[in-house]
């Protein structure tokens, strides 16, 4: 036994049905004592409901949050607990980042995920940026998390009426109680992108809807940034008025300029890393990116938040896996 080496549970949020689930097998190369780890895999429909049901049921010190499409690097365990010997970090995490043998548009979707004009601080979770250092809910993502269950437990686990950004509002609430969050960027799981266009441009979609969800029931100056793509969602539609009934309507093109050699310009910095035929394909990418989280973001700021009482019961299957 290893008395000394504490805990983790492997929390892996999945579909319904028997299907295999990647990270179950990716998780059991974790370079880790086999005694000190469990893994439970939760099936269901809805991300925040499975994560807090097999929260319940988990016995580790700390919880390594992955998809189920996540495959960790083998020394992740030890990197990531090696960070919680200051009492006060509570969660610590790193990129994402698309394996090397992924087809070529999900190398272009990485492109544009890891581009700064995309995705600004964000980027981070999809790319190894920078070195150790503490952070905000910006930089870290669910799909590559450890955090230590007890403190997450304390906050009634993840807010259920949030998917996406579940993980993002309870990062805000445990900075709030002056817990710290930290960014590794060796912490490494590599996960493919969306497989085709469709699902790329509902990735971008949802993802503005729940950063406008999570701004409605945890407010908070971080979000600022956010509402850049929606108010240029803005600025677009309200452009053929401005030309047409405004004096001088050729200045109204003036931001529309800019944002062009801004795009242009991140498109020539991502094409100087070596790769110009994926960086050229990113360009429309980014744009589209800006396009489609912000009209997901206005979407999300009339959807429907249903206290608890009133939200359909969804049915979660638990299986616990024993790695010893």
């Amino acid at each position: 036994m290893n008395e000394t080496v504490p805990s983790v549970t492997v929390l892996i949020a999945a579909r319904p049905g028997p299907a295999e689930v990647k990270a179950v097998a990716a998780s059991r190369g974790l370079d880790y004592p086999s005694d000190k780890v469990e893994i439970i895999v939760a099936r269901g429909r809805q991300p925040s409901v499975q994560r807090n049901a097999a929260l319940q049921a988990a016995h580790g010190d700390f919880i390594y949050f992955l998809d189920d499409d996540s495959a960790p690097e083998p020394g992740n365990l030890h990197r990531a607990v090696a960070h919680f010997r200051a009492p006060e970090v509570q969660m610590v995490g790193g990129p994402n980042v698309c394996p090397p043998e992924a087809p070529w548009i999900e190398r272009v979707f990485a492109e544009v995920l890891g581009s700064w004009l995309a995705f600004g601080p964000s980027r981070a979770r999809y790319a190894a940026v920078g070195q150790v250092r503490e952070t905000s809910e910006k930089e870290l993502i669910l799909c590559n998390l450890v955090a230590r269950r007890q403190a997450i437990l304390k906050l009634g686990g993840f807010n259920e009426a949030l998917y996406p950004n579940e993980e993002n509002a309870l990062m805000d609430e445990l900075q709030k109680r002056g817990g710290r969050l930290i960014y590794d960027p060796r912490l490494l799981v590599h996960r493919r992108p969306r497989s085709n266009l469709k699902s790329f441009a509902r990735m971008l979609m949802t993802y503005g809807r729940g950063r406008a969800e999570q701004f409605r029931v945890h407010p908070t100056f971080g979000s600022t940034l956010n509402f850049v793509p929606p108010f240029f969602c803005l600025y677009l539609l309200a452009l053929p008025l401005l030309l047409s009934f405004t004096p001088m309507g050729w200045v109204c093109l003036m931001p529309l300029v800019l944002y062009g050699l801004l795009v242009l310009a991140q498109g020539l910095v991502l094409a100087a890393a070596g790769r110009l035929w994926q960086s050229l394909a990113a360009i429309p990418l980014i744009v589209l990116t800006h396009v489609l989280y912000g009209l997901g973001f206005w979407r999300g700021l009339f959807t429907s938040l249903k206290p608890p009482g009133q939200r359909p019961v969804v049915e979660v299957a638990l299986e616990t896996i024993r790695v010893a």
